[in-house]
């Protein structure tokens, strides 16, 4: 057996708490400083930095930084029709789900003469990270492009490291050009990001940032959200990760791909299956070993699979508390009843309910999104969604009866707090007899 079980029960809380930890990010202080250097680069030096950047980190001596309409008709001719009528089909899927998700002004009168609306816009302009350091992943292109068509963002900015020719691949541009992105530039890294908040001569500044990238695009968000005003980032992002709750009927060879799935994003992604059955612990670990043999991916997922934990818990209600104190970014359930669990499971970034919703379906072609909380903060943050592009605000109309209903209540609240200019500001109103 190659990796230990781990009785939950036996735990004391200290030792629960290291059973749960997350592997460490990086080398923060170190981290820091490399990526406050990049920022102030771009900021000082434009464009300048943005090829100087490319060619140190990515080897390549880029000519121009912008992607063409012509490039991107060009890229769509070539793909095959099948790997094209995949995009399609996904990006349907994802564009269905997001549009139910539509928001509705909500208009109350609180009191008559007292007309309180909620109101939605979409964010003006808004920039899509898409990571491309081992394969492209035009299933994120769609996942941040469809929302922002939907919201109806007047500009959709998208940044991509650039291969080793300084270009994107045909999948990138395909999605791209689905979700109406016109502005498509070939740069990545946290330098990317910094154009994006600073702006440089080629690249114009937006106002919010989306996508998930590694830990010096992670950083970089983190920086930038701090330092420029009115600039803001869609959420925290750690290494991907994924909880399994099983029981003894669970199909050990579906929980040990889940598991694999999520293992080869990287030597830093974690795994994690909970169960009341010892058996299926074990036989997950014997369907691990073998399985991941057969991944092309095998040395990236192995890594990862140093992180990961098979706990054996007393009952799946004790395996249910388990998952709510981890906050995993994805939740497979697969239980004999797995449904019921639902209303109990309180934090994740998304759950796949049953043998049959592999967590691949929600990476691709389900229609919910993958930007999702990670590092435990599924306990405060939401998975991405439509409201992410908008802005929310309020708007209000109040007439003089209205007004007159609500004073003795302002008065002595503002008397309360020692604010005579908000007080006055409604006498002075009600004293005006015109």
């Amino acid at each position: 057996m190659k990796y230990p079980i781990v009785n939950w029960s036996l735990l004391d809380e200290k030792a629960k708490q290291n059973t749960l930890a997350r592997p460490a990010i990086a080398d923060s202080s170190t981290l820091s400083e490399q990526v406050a250097s990049i920022l102030d680069l771009v900021k000082t030096q434009g464009d300048k930095a943005l090829y100087d950047l490319t060619e140190k980190f990515d080897g390549i001596a880029l000519k121009t930084l912008t992607v063409s309409q012509e490039q991107v008709e060009v890229a769509v001719k070539a793909l095959s029709p099948k790997r094209l009528k995949a995009i399609e089909t996904a990006y349907g899927q994802i564009k269905r789900f997001h549009e139910a998700q539509k928001h509705q002004d909500i208009t109350v009168e609180t009191t008559p003469g007292v007309n309180c609306v909620l109101k939605s816009e979409a964010i003006e302009s808004v920039g899509l990270y898409i990571p491309a350091g081992s394969a492209p992943l035009p299933s994120t292109v769609l996942m941040l492009g469809v929302p922002s068509q939907i919201a109806g963002c007047k500009r959709s900015v998208l940044v991509c490291p650039p291969d080793k020719d300084g270009q994107l691949a045909n999948e990138i541009l395909a999605a791209a050009n689905l979700c109406g992105i016109t502005e498509i530039y070939t740069v990545g890294g946290a330098q990317a990001c910094a154009a994006l908040a600073f702006g440089t001569e080629t690249i114009k500044s937006v106002h919010k940032v989306f996508g998930p990238g590694n830990k010096f695009v992670t950083e970089a968000k983190k920086q930038l959200s701090q330092q420029v005003p009115g600039f803001a980032i869609d959420m925290p992002a750690g290494p991907s990760e994924v909880l399994v709750i099983g029981d003894e009927n669970s199909n050990p060879a579906f929980i040990a791909s889940d598991l694999l799935s999520q293992a080869e994003h990287g030597p830093d992604s974690q795994v994690i299956l909970v169960s009341n059955s010892e058996n299926l612990l074990s036989a997950v670990d014997i369907e691990l070993q073998q399985q991941v043999a057969l991944l092309s991916r095998c040395n990236i997922a192995t890594a990862a699979l140093e992180h990961c934990r098979l706990i054996l818990t007393a009952s799946i209600e004790q395996a249910v508390e388990v998952s709510n104190e981890y906050g995993p970014e994805h939740l497979i359930v697969q239980t004999d009843n797995a449904s019921s669990l639902v209303s109990k499971l309180r934090n994740a970034g998304s759950i796949f309910v049953g043998a049959f919703t592999p967590e691949s379906a929600g990476d691709y072609a389900s229609g919910t999104n993958h930007v999702l909380p990670t590092y435990g903060y599924s306990k405060v943050i939401s998975s991405l969604s439509l409201a992410d592009f908008s802005r929310r605000f309020t708007v209000q109309e109040i007439t003089r009866t209205g007004l007159a209903s609500l004073a003795e209540c302002i008065i002595e609240l503002t008397d309360a707090e020692g604010l005579d200019a908000h007080q006055r500001a409604v006498t002075i109103r009600l004293e005006d007899a015109k």
